[in-house]
């Protein structure tokens, strides 16, 4: 898919070294060189938004863009973090707590506590960060972190982890260290996902099933379309939304709004009007997941675009985490040909995702980009989704 290219901004992520470039890097910042160096993807959840807390399915890939860690042990129990994007850190290992870390280097020192926490002895290391995901575009940039980090500090200390279990430590992190109450899915993503494939997540029974994803054989191509405007899940917006859910579940009667059901007069139970409708948009979201899976399976994938679009409009008017230029941006992609276009991410900043036939691609970015020039908002940036290989050792 030939689209504009990302912008130039290092501060973006965007022009990451190559592992050769960042190896020297590290041995200029570190003096030695690295013992490994390990990558871990971003994500775009193709459906499913906010339904991962509240125990319940979501579609997400893995994509080509992500993070990546070369580091090496160090003898003195700290970890030694440099960032060619944010800067540098140092943390020492045996006075990890919560809140103890802010900042970036939260993430990594969260995940070594984390694994402390899980009772695996973890050494010191000297890591340095490259990054070509740009933060706060809903690409879930922090799990791809959390996951490099995780596999560069378990197999530098000698520590065999299963990467199910590994999926369970690293949320650990971003819930009890960063403070943040995600769910399963962005760390699943990062960790389990195959080329080629979706991820269909059971995030209550934690259960992964890949799903054929043949863009190509469709002639449909997954376009990410990023707003600029830029997001924290650590701001309480989020956090906000988990305790309404939990809120609603309790009125229900149900332990979380999966068990939930759309029948006669269930819904009327919820005399919160908010609380109702935050209800109703993580119940029917559910079930556009599992059809979405569906039409994926017998490869109807065009038809996926308008459950991506009910996607939308029930989390700008239910769930209330969109935004005027992810509004803007799905609605002109649609009107360019898209077949369906959605916000991704926790909201209140980010990216869109569009589906569309590869022709459409370039017609639907020039009408974004026309559209955010008529209402004087900075250019966004458009790159392909595809669906890629989870975390991995590059060497």
């Amino acid at each position: 898919m030939n689209l504009p290219r990302a912008s130039r901004d290092r501060r973006d992520m965007a022009h990451p070294a190559s592992t050769d470039e960042l190896c020297a890097w590290f041995a200029r910042h570190h003096g030695q060189w690295p013992q490994g160096v390990w990558r871990a993807p971003g994500r775009v959840n193709i459906i499913g938004e906010h339904t991962d807390y509240n125990c319940g399915f979501v579609l997400p890939i893995a994509i080509s863009e992500g993070v990546t860690a070369c580091a090496a042990r160090r003898s003195d129990n700290r970890l030694v973090l440099t960032s060619r994007q944010v800067g540098h850190a140092t943390v020492q290992l045996d006075e990890l707590t919560p809140g103890a870390v802010t900042g970036w280097a939260a993430y990594p020192a969260g995940v070594a506590w984390a694994l402390q926490q899980a009772g695996h002895a973890i050494e010191g290391a000297s890591i340095a960060i490259d990054a070509d995901l740009p933060a706060g575009a809903g690409l879930s940039s922090s799990a791809a972190l959390e996951c490099a980090v995780a596999l560069a500090l378990t197999e530098l200390s000698g520590v065999t982890v299963p990467e199910t279990e590994l999926v369970r430590i690293t949320r650990q992190a971003e819930n009890d260290f960063v403070g943040v109450p995600t769910g399963i899915m962005d760390q699943s993503a990062s960790l389990l996902s195959r080329a080629g494939q979706a991820l269909l997540l059971d995030c209550r029974s934690g259960s992964a099933t890949p799903v054929p994803l043949d863009l190509v054989a469709a002639g449909r191509c997954l376009m990410i379309i990023d707003t600029q405007v830029r997001h924290s899940l650590s701001d309480g917006r989020y956090a906000e939304r988990s305790r309404e859910c939990a809120a609603a579940a309790r009125a229900l009667g149900v332990r979380s709004l999966r068990e939930a059901a759309l029948g006669p007069g269930k819904l009327a139970a919820l005399q919160d009007d908010q609380l109702r409708r935050r209800a109703r948009h993580v119940i029917r979201e559910n079930r556009r997941v599992l059809k979405t899976a569906q039409l994926m399976q017998s490869g109807d994938l065009g038809a996926i675009g308008i459950l991506m679009t009910a996607s939308h409009r029930s989390l700008r008017d239910d769930f209330e985490v969109s935004w005027p230029q992810a509004n803007a941006a799905a609605a002109a992609a649609l009107a360019a040909g898209a077949d369906g276009a959605r916000m991704i991410g926790g909201g209140f900043g980010g990216s869109v995702l569009a589906l569309l036939p590869i022709a459409e691609a370039l017609p639907v970015a020039a009408a974004v980009r026309s559209r955010f020039g008529d209402a004087g908002w900075p250019e966004p940036t458009f790159r392909p989704a595809l669906p890629s290989a989870g975390a991995r050792r590059l060497r």
